[in-house]
Order: structure tokens, then C-alpha cells, then sequence
């Protein structure tokens, strides 16, 4: 049951300025993060980070970090150049826990990591909830995820998925009533040789059509296990409202 906790962090921020460094209760909510998933007994919990003010608070902290380049696309690009610095093994299990996360729950991130150990056949592990609304499944910003009879992704996508044919009238998509419809969770365990991989893989089409990266390793023929909650998880941080939000569940904690 080994595996590392990497957090990308990134200063820049179109939305929330210096987010990962953003005051909640006093600490930085990155500093937050992992102090939150040093619960799940991973081996390691590193900071990946592009900026040296985040490698130094967390240092003051006593979170670790590493300085990684600042030109990456993608948190996975982020995490891939991660474990060539830390020598991880090709078949050792890193799990991505985003840095915008402070209210992430511990065991949903051990249950995705313990899922992977578990599953040989899969090179990456991710979760996934229940949808409760047609509302929330017609809006493209929550991204859906079907699976096979073995909880592998079969896909994911900004549309409504799996489409109630006989259900849908004028467009509207309806929740369908033989299966759940899944919202897709951005929690990853992955790997680590397959990581590496994942930045020498052109960009593919079906992911520059859905802006979604997982997209590529499916691609590339790799497969996706899926552990689903019945709960949604706590929001993370992407704006002043979502960081007040936050704030004010630590307060009251």
C-alpha cells in the first residue's frame, strides 16, 4: 500500500491571484492541502510548484516542495517532470490532489489510491458521483463519465452522458432512470511510468475537442478505473466567493 501525494501548485491565476497562497485561518490554503492529506498515509506529500514564494511557504510550513519548470500545460505535465526528480519506480502510485483543494475529504483520496493498487489492468485511477439534477447534467462545465460492467471509463465528456433517448424531448437531456449519470471528480492516481509517458503524447483529438486532458491516456489506449461515491465532495477554490466559502468552513471548524 505505498504510494506519494504530489500537489501541483501554480501561482498564476486568471480568476483568484496567487490562489495556492491565499489566507485561510492563517495558513496558505496550499499549506492547508497538504496538511489535510497527510491524514491518508501515503508515504510522501511534495508540493510540485513553478514559483519560488510557493516552495518557500510551505517550506515554513513543513511541507515539502519542488521547484519544477513553469512552462508546463498541465498539472500532469507538472507531475510527470515530479517524479523524474524524486527517481519514482515506473510502477510506483502517485495520487494528484490539486493545491485549490482544502476541504478535500482524506478518505476519498486514499480510496482512489487504493483502488489503483488494486487494479493491475488500469494505469490510472480516478472517482466519480452521482448526478442528482438534469440541470447539473446539461451544464458542460461538469464533466460526465460513463463506465463498463468493471468500473472502467469508457468516456468522459462536457455533454450529457449516457443520452435517455426515449426520455429526451427537445433537446433536454433528463436523467436517465436505468443507471446513474456520473460527474466526474478530478482526483487522479496514476502510475508513475505512464505519467512519464503522458508529456511525450501529442495532444489528442478528442481532448482538444472536450478540453479535457484524461482524454489523452484513453487515447493512447490506456485504461481508467472509476471508484464512485455516493457524495458529492466539497468544492474547491476558483474564485473570491468559492475562497470565502472556504474560509468560513474553517471558522466554523
Amino acid at each position: 500500500m505505498s504510494f506519494t501525494i504530489l500537489i501541483p501548485a501554480r501561482l498564476a491565476s486568471s480568476r483568484l491571484p496567487d490562489k495556492p497562497l491565499a489566507d485561510i485561518g492563517g495558513l496558505p490554503m496550499v499549506v492547508r492541502v497538504a496538511q489535510r492529506v497527510a491524514e491518508v498515509g501515503a508515504d510522501q506529500v511534495m508540493v510540485a510548484t513553478d514559483h519560488a514564494r510557493i516552495a518557500e511557504a510551505c517550506q515554513q510550513h513543513g511541507v515539502p516542495a519542488l521547484m519544477t519548470r513553469a512552462d508546463h500545460l498541465s498539472g500532469s505535465d507538472r507531475l510527470a517532470e515530479a517524479c523524474q526528480a524524486l527517481n519514482l519506480g515506473d510502477q510506483d502510485i502517485v495520487v494528484n490532489v490539486q493545491g485549490d483543494e482544502p476541504l478535500i475529504d482524506p478518505a476519498l483520496v486514499r480510496a482512489c489510491a487504493d483502488l489503483l493498487l488494486q487494479r493491475p489492468d488500469c494505469a490510472v485511477a480516478t472517482a466519480a458521483h452521482p448526478i442528482g439534477s438534469a440541470e447539473e447534467l446539461n451544464n458542460p462545465n461538469v464533466v460526465k463519465v460513463v463506465l463498463d460492467a468493471h468500473h472502467r471509463a469508457l468516456y468522459f465528456s462536457r455533454a450529457a452522458i449516457p443520452w435517455w433517448r426515449d426520455g429526451s424531448q427537445a433537446g433536454t437531456a433528463q436523467l436517465p432512470p436505468h443507471q446513474a449519470a456520473l460527474r466526474h471528480i478530478g482526483l487522479y492516481a496514476y502510475r508513475v511510468g505512464t505519467l512519464k509517458r503522458f508529456p511525450t503524447w501529442p495532444a489528442a483529438p478528442l481532448e482538444v475537442t472536450e478540453s479535457l486532458e484524461q482524454l489523452r491516456f484513453m487515447w493512447q489506449g490506456e485504461r481508467i478505473a472509476v471508484h464512485v461515491t455516493d457524495t458529492a465532495p466539497a468544492a474547491g477554490v476558483d474564485t473570491p466567493e468559492d475562497l470565502a466559502r472556504v474560509r468560513a468552513a474553517f471558522a466554523a471548524a
